[in-house]
Protein backbone atom coordinates (compact mmCIF):
# COMPACT_ATOMS: atom_id res chain seq x y z
CA UNK A 1 0.00 0.00 0.00
CA UNK A 2 0.60 3.43 -0.29
CA UNK A 3 0.05 6.35 1.52
CA UNK A 4 1.72 9.88 1.60
CA UNK A 5 1.53 10.88 5.37
CA UNK A 6 -0.19 14.43 4.20
CA UNK A 7 -2.82 11.98 2.98
CA UNK A 8 -3.15 10.33 6.48
CA UNK A 9 -6.46 11.59 7.22
CA UNK A 10 -7.83 10.67 3.66
CA UNK A 11 -7.23 7.45 3.82
CA UNK A 12 -8.49 7.03 7.41
CA UNK A 13 -11.69 8.60 6.22
CA UNK A 14 -11.64 5.91 3.48
CA UNK A 15 -11.74 2.97 5.25
CA UNK A 16 -14.13 4.07 7.97
CA UNK A 17 -16.72 4.35 5.08
CA UNK A 18 -15.88 1.32 3.41
CA UNK A 19 -18.46 -1.02 5.60
CA UNK A 20 -19.74 -4.33 3.95
CA UNK A 21 -17.47 -5.62 0.66
CA UNK A 22 -14.34 -3.79 -0.28
CA UNK A 23 -13.24 -0.80 -2.28
CA UNK A 24 -9.85 1.20 -3.53
CA UNK A 25 -8.88 4.49 -3.58
CA UNK A 26 -5.78 5.83 -5.44
CA UNK A 27 -4.66 9.82 -5.73
CA UNK A 28 -2.11 11.06 -8.10
CA UNK A 29 -0.98 14.53 -6.83
CA UNK A 30 1.74 16.31 -9.51
CA UNK A 31 1.87 13.06 -11.27
CA UNK A 32 2.68 10.59 -8.34
CA UNK A 33 0.96 8.35 -6.74
CA UNK A 34 0.38 9.53 -2.81
CA UNK A 35 -2.54 7.13 -1.93
CA UNK A 36 -3.05 3.86 -3.50
CA UNK A 37 -5.02 1.95 -0.89
CA UNK A 38 -7.50 -0.74 -0.46
CA UNK A 39 -9.70 -2.22 2.03
CA UNK A 40 -12.57 -4.89 2.96
CA UNK A 41 -13.35 -7.96 0.71
CA UNK A 42 -14.09 -8.90 -2.75
CA UNK A 43 -16.38 -11.92 -2.94
CA UNK A 44 -19.79 -12.68 -2.02
CA UNK A 45 -19.52 -14.69 0.82
CA UNK A 46 -17.13 -11.95 2.59
CA UNK A 47 -14.31 -13.91 2.89
CA UNK A 48 -11.55 -13.22 0.45
CA UNK A 49 -9.70 -9.83 0.81
CA UNK A 50 -9.57 -7.28 -1.30
CA UNK A 51 -6.00 -6.90 -3.35
CA UNK A 52 -3.65 -4.73 -4.53
CA UNK A 53 -5.14 -5.82 -8.32
CA UNK A 54 -8.01 -6.20 -7.77
CA UNK A 55 -10.24 -4.87 -10.40
CA UNK A 56 -14.13 -3.89 -9.90
CA UNK A 57 -16.88 -3.32 -12.30
CA UNK A 58 -16.59 0.98 -12.26
CA UNK A 59 -20.35 1.42 -14.58
CA UNK A 60 -20.80 4.60 -15.72
CA UNK A 61 -17.43 5.60 -14.86
CA UNK A 62 -16.64 3.90 -18.08
CA UNK A 63 -17.73 6.31 -20.04
CA UNK A 64 -15.02 8.94 -19.55
CA UNK A 65 -12.22 6.34 -20.01
CA UNK A 66 -13.91 6.20 -24.00
CA UNK A 67 -14.48 9.88 -23.99
CA UNK A 68 -10.97 9.82 -23.45
CA UNK A 69 -10.23 7.61 -26.15
CA UNK A 70 -12.11 9.81 -28.34
CA UNK A 71 -10.13 12.79 -27.57
CA UNK A 72 -7.14 11.10 -28.35
CA UNK A 73 -8.93 9.66 -31.77
CA UNK A 74 -9.91 13.66 -32.89
CA UNK A 75 -5.80 14.54 -31.54
CA UNK A 76 -4.78 12.02 -33.84
CA UNK A 77 -6.49 13.42 -37.03
CA UNK A 78 -9.18 10.39 -36.84
CA UNK A 79 -12.04 12.07 -35.77
CA UNK A 80 -13.73 15.44 -35.97
CA UNK A 81 -15.71 15.94 -33.03
CA UNK A 82 -17.60 18.28 -34.89
CA UNK A 83 -18.73 16.30 -37.59
CA UNK A 84 -22.18 14.89 -37.77
CA UNK A 85 -22.35 11.10 -37.05
CA UNK A 86 -23.52 10.28 -40.64
CA UNK A 87 -19.63 11.51 -41.86
CA UNK A 88 -19.13 8.36 -40.17
CA UNK A 89 -22.11 6.19 -39.60
CA UNK A 90 -24.01 6.74 -43.15
CA UNK A 91 -27.04 4.89 -41.74
CA UNK A 92 -27.55 6.61 -38.51
CA UNK A 93 -30.47 8.70 -39.33
CA UNK A 94 -30.79 11.69 -36.58
CA UNK A 95 -29.07 14.82 -37.55
CA UNK A 96 -26.43 15.36 -34.94
CA UNK A 97 -22.80 15.87 -34.53
CA UNK A 98 -20.17 13.82 -32.58
CA UNK A 99 -19.70 16.92 -29.99
CA UNK A 100 -23.69 16.10 -29.20
CA UNK A 101 -23.25 12.94 -28.52
CA UNK A 102 -20.94 13.27 -26.41
CA UNK A 103 -22.24 15.96 -24.59
CA UNK A 104 -25.34 13.90 -24.10
CA UNK A 105 -27.14 16.18 -26.33
CA UNK A 106 -28.44 14.23 -29.35
CA UNK A 107 -31.53 13.41 -27.95
CA UNK A 108 -30.81 9.95 -27.92
CA UNK A 109 -30.80 8.39 -24.32
CA UNK A 110 -33.29 5.88 -24.75
CA UNK A 111 -35.00 3.53 -27.32
CA UNK A 112 -38.89 3.63 -27.43
CA UNK A 113 -39.85 0.44 -28.68
CA UNK A 114 -39.08 -2.66 -26.04
CA UNK A 115 -36.07 -4.83 -27.23
CA UNK A 116 -36.00 -8.73 -27.04
CA UNK A 117 -33.82 -10.53 -24.08
CA UNK A 118 -30.45 -10.61 -25.12
CA UNK A 119 -30.27 -7.28 -26.86
CA UNK A 120 -27.65 -5.73 -24.18
CA UNK A 121 -25.19 -8.26 -25.50
CA UNK A 122 -25.30 -7.65 -29.45
CA UNK A 123 -23.75 -4.89 -30.36
CA UNK A 124 -25.26 -4.63 -33.96
CA UNK A 125 -28.78 -4.94 -32.25
CA UNK A 126 -27.75 -1.90 -30.43
CA UNK A 127 -26.62 0.14 -32.93
CA UNK A 128 -28.78 -0.58 -35.36
CA UNK A 129 -31.37 0.19 -32.95
CA UNK A 130 -30.00 3.63 -32.52
CA UNK A 131 -29.21 4.51 -36.16
CA UNK A 132 -33.09 4.02 -36.83
CA UNK A 133 -34.26 5.13 -33.58
CA UNK A 134 -35.96 8.90 -33.51
CA UNK A 135 -34.64 11.72 -31.13
CA UNK A 136 -36.27 12.63 -28.00
CA UNK A 137 -35.98 15.75 -28.59
CA UNK A 138 -34.45 18.21 -31.07
CA UNK A 139 -30.94 17.19 -31.27
CA UNK A 140 -28.04 20.04 -30.02
CA UNK A 141 -31.67 21.91 -28.28
CA UNK A 142 -31.28 20.26 -24.64
CA UNK A 143 -29.40 17.75 -23.06
CA UNK A 144 -30.34 13.83 -20.69
CA UNK A 145 -28.63 12.01 -19.77
CA UNK A 146 -27.48 9.07 -22.30
CA UNK A 147 -27.42 6.22 -19.46
CA UNK A 148 -26.09 3.20 -21.61
CA UNK A 149 -26.43 3.98 -25.06
CA UNK A 150 -23.81 6.43 -24.93
CA UNK A 151 -21.75 3.77 -24.86
CA UNK A 152 -23.09 1.98 -28.39
CA UNK A 153 -23.45 6.30 -29.70
CA UNK A 154 -19.57 7.04 -29.35
CA UNK A 155 -18.61 3.29 -29.37
CA UNK A 156 -19.30 2.79 -32.84
CA UNK A 157 -18.26 6.07 -33.91
CA UNK A 158 -14.89 5.18 -32.73
CA UNK A 159 -14.83 1.80 -34.30
CA UNK A 160 -15.94 3.43 -37.65
CA UNK A 161 -13.47 6.27 -37.09
CA UNK A 162 -10.17 3.94 -36.18
CA UNK A 163 -11.26 0.90 -37.70
CA UNK A 164 -10.43 -0.57 -33.88
CA UNK A 165 -12.93 -1.97 -30.92
CA UNK A 166 -14.02 0.40 -28.23
CA UNK A 167 -12.35 -2.22 -25.78
CA UNK A 168 -8.95 -1.96 -27.87
CA UNK A 169 -8.85 1.58 -27.22
CA UNK A 170 -10.03 2.00 -23.62
CA UNK A 171 -7.60 -1.11 -22.81
CA UNK A 172 -4.83 0.79 -23.97
CA UNK A 173 -6.02 3.24 -21.22
CA UNK A 174 -6.45 0.90 -18.12
CA UNK A 175 -9.79 -0.42 -18.33
CA UNK A 176 -11.63 -3.56 -19.57
CA UNK A 177 -14.60 -3.28 -21.24
CA UNK A 178 -16.35 -6.84 -20.03
CA UNK A 179 -13.63 -8.52 -18.06
CA UNK A 180 -11.48 -11.42 -20.42
CA UNK A 181 -9.88 -13.24 -17.56
CA UNK A 182 -7.62 -14.39 -15.78
CA UNK A 183 -8.79 -14.45 -12.70
CA UNK A 184 -12.44 -12.79 -11.53
CA UNK A 185 -13.04 -9.38 -10.63
CA UNK A 186 -14.82 -8.34 -7.49
CA UNK A 187 -18.14 -9.44 -6.82
CA UNK A 188 -20.99 -6.94 -7.32
CA UNK A 189 -22.70 -6.71 -3.83
CA UNK A 190 -26.64 -6.31 -4.79
CA UNK A 191 -27.85 -2.76 -4.74
CA UNK A 192 -28.71 -0.83 -1.37
CA UNK A 193 -31.87 1.22 -1.70
CA UNK A 194 -34.73 2.06 -4.08
CA UNK A 195 -33.71 0.80 -8.27
CA UNK A 196 -36.21 1.47 -11.03
CA UNK A 197 -39.02 2.49 -9.27
CA UNK A 198 -37.39 5.65 -8.29
CA UNK A 199 -37.21 6.77 -12.04
CA UNK A 200 -39.12 9.82 -13.66
CA UNK A 201 -41.14 7.99 -16.24
CA UNK A 202 -41.32 7.62 -19.15
CA UNK A 203 -38.12 8.84 -21.01
CA UNK A 204 -35.97 8.13 -17.62
CA UNK A 205 -36.81 3.96 -17.41
CA UNK A 206 -36.60 3.24 -21.07
CA UNK A 207 -33.05 4.79 -20.97
CA UNK A 208 -32.00 2.61 -17.37
CA UNK A 209 -34.18 -0.56 -18.44
CA UNK A 210 -34.42 -1.01 -22.30
CA UNK A 211 -33.56 -3.54 -22.49
CA UNK A 212 -34.53 -5.13 -19.58
CA UNK A 213 -31.20 -7.15 -19.18
CA UNK A 214 -29.96 -3.94 -17.56
CA UNK A 215 -32.16 -4.66 -14.43
CA UNK A 216 -31.92 -8.22 -13.93
CA UNK A 217 -31.05 -9.20 -10.50
CA UNK A 218 -26.70 -9.14 -10.18
CA UNK A 219 -26.26 -8.92 -14.22
CA UNK A 220 -22.96 -7.46 -13.32
CA UNK A 221 -21.93 -10.35 -12.42
CA UNK A 222 -23.44 -12.69 -15.10
CA UNK A 223 -20.88 -14.28 -17.55
CA UNK A 224 -22.58 -12.86 -20.35
CA UNK A 225 -21.89 -9.34 -18.57
CA UNK A 226 -18.51 -9.58 -18.67
CA UNK A 227 -18.15 -11.06 -22.15
CA UNK A 228 -20.20 -8.66 -24.13
CA UNK A 229 -19.10 -4.98 -24.96
CA UNK A 230 -20.89 -2.19 -23.08
CA UNK A 231 -19.12 0.82 -23.25
CA UNK A 232 -21.48 3.13 -21.15
CA UNK A 233 -21.25 0.50 -18.06
CA UNK A 234 -19.23 -2.61 -17.95
CA UNK A 235 -16.04 -1.06 -17.82
CA UNK A 236 -13.52 -2.81 -15.57
CA UNK A 237 -10.77 -1.31 -13.37
CA UNK A 238 -8.21 -0.60 -10.22
CA UNK A 239 -8.75 2.87 -8.86
CA UNK A 240 -4.83 3.25 -8.82
CA UNK A 241 -5.58 2.43 -13.08
CA UNK A 242 -7.96 5.06 -13.43
CA UNK A 243 -6.22 7.33 -11.28
CA UNK A 244 -3.24 7.29 -12.97
CA UNK A 245 -4.91 7.97 -16.25
CA UNK A 246 -6.74 11.18 -15.13
CA UNK A 247 -3.28 12.36 -13.56
CA UNK A 248 -1.72 12.31 -17.11
CA UNK A 249 -4.51 13.32 -19.04
CA UNK A 250 -3.51 16.85 -19.17
CA UNK A 251 0.25 15.20 -20.67
CA UNK A 252 -2.16 12.82 -22.96
CA UNK A 253 -4.21 15.80 -24.69
CA UNK A 254 -2.93 19.25 -25.86
CA UNK A 255 -3.89 22.23 -23.83
CA UNK A 256 -6.43 23.66 -26.23
CA UNK A 257 -8.56 20.12 -26.55
CA UNK A 258 -8.83 19.58 -22.84
CA UNK A 259 -9.93 22.98 -22.00
CA UNK A 260 -12.71 22.33 -25.15
CA UNK A 261 -13.38 18.49 -24.19
CA UNK A 262 -13.77 19.78 -20.09
CA UNK A 263 -15.67 22.91 -21.00
CA UNK A 264 -19.08 23.24 -19.94
CA UNK A 265 -20.87 22.05 -23.42
CA UNK A 266 -24.63 20.74 -21.18
CA UNK A 267 -25.72 23.01 -18.67
CA UNK A 268 -29.17 23.13 -16.61
CA UNK A 269 -32.42 20.60 -16.32
CA UNK A 270 -31.19 17.13 -17.20
CA UNK A 271 -34.26 15.70 -19.47
CA UNK A 272 -33.42 12.19 -18.21
CA UNK A 273 -32.10 12.69 -14.55
CA UNK A 274 -35.13 15.64 -13.99
CA UNK A 275 -32.63 17.59 -12.15
CA UNK A 276 -29.22 20.09 -12.81
CA UNK A 277 -26.44 18.23 -14.25
CA UNK A 278 -23.19 19.36 -16.31
CA UNK A 279 -21.01 17.89 -19.00
CA UNK A 280 -18.46 18.71 -20.90
CA UNK A 281 -17.47 16.50 -24.23
CA UNK A 282 -17.98 13.02 -22.35
CA UNK A 283 -16.88 14.10 -19.15
CA UNK A 284 -19.41 14.66 -16.04
CA UNK A 285 -18.66 17.89 -14.32
CA UNK A 286 -19.69 18.23 -10.72
CA UNK A 287 -23.64 19.34 -10.11
CA UNK A 288 -26.12 19.42 -7.60
CA UNK A 289 -27.13 16.15 -8.79
CA UNK A 290 -23.55 14.58 -8.16
CA UNK A 291 -21.25 17.33 -6.07
CA UNK A 292 -17.96 14.95 -6.03
CA UNK A 293 -15.93 17.62 -5.63
CA UNK A 294 -16.19 21.52 -4.64
CA UNK A 295 -14.56 22.70 -7.52
CA UNK A 296 -16.76 23.27 -10.60
CA UNK A 297 -13.32 23.08 -12.90
CA UNK A 298 -13.24 18.94 -11.80
CA UNK A 299 -14.19 16.87 -14.27
CA UNK A 300 -14.43 13.19 -14.82
CA UNK A 301 -17.25 10.84 -13.89
CA UNK A 302 -19.51 9.15 -11.43
CA UNK A 303 -20.87 5.16 -11.61
CA UNK A 304 -23.88 3.33 -10.57
CA UNK A 305 -23.62 2.29 -6.98
CA UNK A 306 -20.39 4.97 -6.11
CA UNK A 307 -17.90 4.36 -8.55
CA UNK A 308 -15.72 7.91 -8.92
CA UNK A 309 -13.41 9.28 -11.09
CA UNK A 310 -12.04 13.05 -11.21
CA UNK A 311 -9.20 15.72 -12.02
CA UNK A 312 -9.09 18.60 -10.38
CA UNK A 313 -6.66 20.80 -12.59
CA UNK A 314 -6.53 23.36 -10.56
CA UNK A 315 -4.91 21.56 -7.12
CA UNK A 316 -2.57 18.87 -9.71
CA UNK A 317 -4.47 15.93 -8.18
CA UNK A 318 -6.73 12.74 -9.58
CA UNK A 319 -8.69 10.67 -7.24
CA UNK A 320 -10.23 7.23 -8.01
CA UNK A 321 -12.38 5.80 -6.03
CA UNK A 322 -13.79 2.00 -6.84
CA UNK A 323 -16.19 -0.15 -3.91
CA UNK A 324 -18.22 -3.46 -4.96
CA UNK A 325 -20.74 -2.31 -2.59
CA UNK A 326 -23.50 -0.47 -4.52
CA UNK A 327 -25.35 2.58 -2.89
CA UNK A 328 -28.51 3.79 -4.58
CA UNK A 329 -28.15 8.10 -4.51
CA UNK A 330 -30.71 9.39 -6.28
CA UNK A 331 -29.17 13.24 -5.84
CA UNK A 332 -25.98 14.43 -4.11
CA UNK A 333 -22.69 12.36 -3.43
CA UNK A 334 -22.61 9.18 -2.21
CA UNK A 335 -22.02 9.02 1.15
CA UNK A 336 -18.43 7.77 1.40
CA UNK A 337 -17.23 10.31 -1.23
CA UNK A 338 -18.04 12.85 1.55
CA UNK A 339 -15.46 12.08 3.98
CA UNK A 340 -12.70 11.49 1.81
CA UNK A 341 -13.51 14.44 -0.16
CA UNK A 342 -13.77 17.07 2.77
CA UNK A 343 -10.12 15.46 4.18
CA UNK A 344 -9.07 15.61 0.66
CA UNK A 345 -9.87 19.52 0.48
CA UNK A 346 -9.15 20.10 3.83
Amino acid sequence: MICDPAFEHVVEAFRDGVGKGGAALAIVADGRLVVDVWHGTRDEAGRLPWERDTAVNVFSVSKAVLATAAHLAAQRGQLDLDAAVTAYWPEFRTDTTVADLLAHRSGLPAIRRKLPAGSLYDWTAMTDALAAEEPWWPPGTRHGYHAVTFGWLVGEVLRRATGREPRELTAELGLSLGWPGPGEPAFVLPLEGAGIERLPAPIAVRAFANPADLIAPGVANTAAWRAAQIPAANGHATARALADLFGRIGNLLTPTLLAEATAPHSDGHDEVLAGPTRFGLGYMLPSGLRPYSPNPRAFGHTGAGGALVFADPDLGIALAYTPNRLVTTPTGPDPRWTPITDALYA
